[in-house]
């Protein structure tokens, strides 16, 4: 149980046994049981994540590497596209005025960027393959801005989509909803919560924005939305969208309908 939810039972001074007592007490209040992964779905979190680390490090390579050209006067274009059309012809120019050892460390750690490259391919060929297998996760796949990425990780993560009782209570785990205060019968919405997983929040809205930006028709709802609300608003409220929608096909089964609309029992 997260600590910031024990600590509002813990009215004392902090002791070990005061620390015990509110977690006693905070773990017998009504909560929502997670839904119980399948080891597929956990061994795909874990690809996704072993991608984000090497992303990660990779960019810190790529910086590192740039700056201590940057150092000896050699100024690349930003990006790890750019560097690899510009990074042969700089480590020749400065070969001939720089030690042998320096430009060879240059080299390795060129060659571990490419090596990082490989190894995020591989994952992501291995993910390519899990969805060619897996219904789901092809099904959310025809969604707009829902790539290979957000749907390997939302199939993953949600689990099994039957505990939870709306697309809008599975926006709200992924924390693409407003967050409230409210007092006296009055309620005031804020940004949105951003609970629950980041990762998967930022899959959704990259996706968003892609569709925002990229795509010839994202829809006459998005158009709408965009003469009356600021880019960030829409791209958030395109996010909660398509994370009800992926919702709603995964609870229901069926396949994606570019112009579906729910209509109200009478």
């Amino acid at each position: 149980m997260p600590a910031q939810f024990v600590k509002a039972f813990n009215i004392r001074n902090k002791s070990d046994a005061a620390d015990a007592k509110a977690i006693w007490l905070a773990v017998q209040q009504p909560s929502k049981a997670v839904a119980v992964k399948t080891e597929m779905q956990q061994a795909v979190l874990m690809m996704h994540r072993q991608r984000e680390q090497l992303v990660k490090f990779r960019t810190m390579q790529i910086n590192g590497l740039r700056g201590m050209l940057a150092e000896f006067g050699e100024a690349m274009g930003k990006g790890r596209a750019a560097m690899a059309k510009e990074i042969s012809v700089v480590l020749a120019s400065v070969e001939e005025r720089l030690p042998k050892v320096l430009i060879d460390s240059l080299r390795e750690q060129w060659e571990r960027i490419e090596k990082m490259d490989e190894e995020i391919a591989a994952i992501e060929r291995r993910l390519r393959e899990w969805k060619k297998e897996d219904k789901a996760v092809k099904m959310i796949g025809e969604i707009p801005g829902v790539g290979l990425l957000t749907a390997t990780a939302a199939v993953a993560m949600i689990g099994d989509p039957k505990a939870f009782r709306s697309g809008r209570e599975f926006a709200a785990w992924v924390g693409l909803v407003p967050r409230q205060t409210g007092s006296g019968g009055k309620v005031n919405l804020h940004g949105i919560s951003k609970r629950g997983d980041q990762y998967l929040r930022k899959m959704l809205i990259h996706g968003a924005r892609a569709v925002l930006s990229r795509a010839k028709e994202p829809g006459a709802w998005v158009d709408r939305m965009k003469t009356r609300r600021p880019s960030n608003v829409v791209v958030v409220a395109l996010a909660n969208k398509m994370a009800r929608t992926i919702w709603a096909i995964l609870a229901y089964e069926r396949p994606y309908e570019k112009g579906y609309m729910s209509v109200k029992p009478v």
